[in-house]
């Protein structure tokens, strides 16, 4: 990762937010895929800049709205980005989606980017180089679950998936996108994040990087490290902020509802 690596995220995620500009969040068109998701023009279009702007000549490509290549596998760099993270809030003029653009090496997540222009928030960070929140530099937040912020699923939390957790220290906030509610966390502004339930790669790469780079941890429930530009882009789970915050609830929380305490 260099830092035009990151330059190179900050320019695809301005031309993103042109590429956005005809489209009102909550007014626009959608059509609905093979299995039910959305998917609107601006999909598309910011699809069509971010592969103009991010990939060179040895460089792979994995992205939500492009049919998969198996190609990408051979490469070391790949970069995994979703157009838009969180459609069905785009759609429904709900301010929790983003642009996600993350660059993975060697199966690392190094460096990434989220821009939500409803907010008018943009993360960026990379692996040694720390986060930024709109320019200024970011502090994660809490190290212990007690009095700390978790963003939640909103669709799990409507199924009824966070009820667990209703006598926990820690206070649940539902949120959309999930590259989102990892940006947030990266950038101080959330204590965690997690699911239980499997997500894409493209959903959580940008993330990633954000969390290592602002000195967090992005585990599997079992405790291993995710690993990014996997044949099948798919993840099992995964839990996102500091060490200590993970460890703790690994610990005492990440148990069959019966055996919670």
């Amino acid at each position: 990762m260099t830092t035009d690596d990151l330059t190179r995220i900050a320019r695809a995620l301005e031309r993103a937010a042109e590429a956005l500009r005809p489209f009102t969040a909550g007014a626009v068109a959608h059509v609905l895929k093979e299995r039910g998701d959305p998917l609107t023009e601006a999909d598309l279009a910011v699809n069509r800049v971010l592969h103009e702007t991010l990939p060179r000549p040895g460089e792979g490509w994995l992205s939500e709205e492009t049919a998969d290549d198996a190609e990408r596998i051979s490469h070391s760099r790949v970069w995994v980005v979703d157009p838009i993270d969180g459609t069905q809030e785009f759609v429904q003029g709900i301010p929790e989606w983003c642009v996600s653009i993350g660059l993975v090496e060697d199966g690392i997540a190094v460096a990434g980017g989220i821009m939500n222009p409803a907010t008018g928030q943009t993360i960026l960070g990379g692996v040694g180089s720390g986060v930024t929140l709109n320019g200024a530099r970011a502090v994660m937040g809490s190290s212990g679950l007690a009095g700390a912020t978790v963003l939640a699923s909103r669709s799990e939390v409507k199924r009824g998936e966070w009820k667990r957790f209703e006598s926990a220290p820690f206070s649940v906030r539902p949120c959309g996108s999930v590259a989102y509610k990892l940006g947030l966390v990266a950038a101080g502004l959330a204590d965690a994040t997690w699911t239980l339930t499997p997500k894409s790669e493209w959903d959580v790469a940008a993330g990633a990087a954000l969390m290592r780079a602002a000195g967090g941890v992005v585990l599997h429930a079992d405790g291993s490290e995710p690993t990014f530009n996997c044949p099948d882009p798919r993840l099992t789970d995964f839990l996102a902020g500091p060490a200590p915050l993970l460890d703790e609830f690994r610990e005492k929380w990440l148990a069959p509802p019966s055996s919670l305490r």
